[in-house]
């Protein structure tokens, strides 16, 4: 058999790239910054080929270095899957979690998901990361998460996904602007720039304007929040309208205010709850089990 290179060398090479940085790099794997650089002149020993081109002060990574790099994140995610496999074997819902969740779901749904599993499953553990859709994805597909907890549709190609409920969404408007909405609710009577929405970079805006038919850009206000909490004080202090899904409403995101909900435009708009994982996962049957589980409490009401 060839001599083949060491995760361990792979590993810091990853680090390294990732930080950008020898120091930083090598207190993350946990050694001393001469063997993490010794690893890696090591590895380009092995390899035949330059990884980074160096000089005293600073280091970039070489084209085929890059590539090694991005191959290696595969290779080592493969790996702990296939420990996780040996480890668990039999023996679902034990073991750590790394869970990710977008800011839209993660305040008024997570501590439920972890009361239930501490409770349920005291031999499973779960690590939380809160963050937009595309960070999350691209910390999944690197293995440094195991499991995302997302609002569909979004493009999962090359991961599974599990749907495990639907949240709809409620237009809400300040109790001394009620009078002036007519019922059924019809955007073109709403005044110009007086929906209030999300950045962009939050998948419910599109996901809203989606489900509850906005096609009149001109009713959004050029004003993009950063939370939904943010939003909720917007309206609450009169200046317009915004949507808000039905599970942060029932989480009580509109205690103390003079909020009032409505329905909106279309039949029901919602959006879709889901898991998403890689396809190479060997811990389906624990995610699945953890999407019924998270199924379960998208039909509670909170109390």
């Amino acid at each position: 058999m060839k001599h083949l290179p060491s995760l361990k060398n792979l590993y810091y090479l990853v680090n390294l790239y990732q930080e950008q940085n020898f120091n930083r790099a090598a207190k993350i794997c946990h050694v001393s910054q001469s063997t993490l650089s010794s690893g890696i002149q090591n590895l380009e020993e092995q390899l035949g080929h330059q990884l980074i081109e160096r000089d005293h002060k600073s280091f970039i990574f070489t084209a085929i270095g890059e590539e090694v790099v991005l191959r290696s994140r595969k290779l080592l995610t493969d790996v702990d899957d296939l420990v996780e496999l040996v480890k668990h074997q039999g023996e679902p819902m034990t073991g750590d979690i790394r869970l990710g969740c977008i800011p839209t779901i993660a305040p008024f749904l997570l501590s439920r998901v972890v009361k239930q599993c501490q409770q349920a499953y005291p031999n499973l553990t779960m690590y939380l990361k809160e963050d937009t859709t595309e960070k999350l994805l691209d910390a999944l597909g690197k293995g440094e998460l195991d499991l995302l907890l997302l609002a569909l549709p979004v493009d999962t190609s090359g991961y599974h996904s599990m749907k495990v409920g639907i949240d709809p969404f409620k237009l809400v408007v300040h109790s001394e602007l009620v009078s002036e909405i007519y019922e059924p609710l019809d955007y073109q009577s709403l005044p110009d720039e007086s929906i209030f929405l999300l950045q962009a970079e939050h998948c419910i805006t599109g996901h809203a304007i989606s489900a509850c038919q906005l096609g009149d850009s001109a009713k959004v206000n050029p004003f993009a929040a950063t939370s939904l909490h943010t939003l909720v004080q917007m309206v609450n202090g009169k200046l317009g309208t915004t949507f808000l899904p039905q599970m942060a409403i029932d989480a009580g995101i509109l205690n103390d205010t003079d909020l009032v909900v409505m329905q909106p435009p279309g039949e029901a708009p919602y959006r879709d709850i889901g898991l998403v994982w890689r396809q190479t996962s060997s811990r389906i049957l624990t995610f699945r089990t953890l999407g019924l589980a998270i199924q379960e409490l998208l039909c509670k009401k909170i109390k």
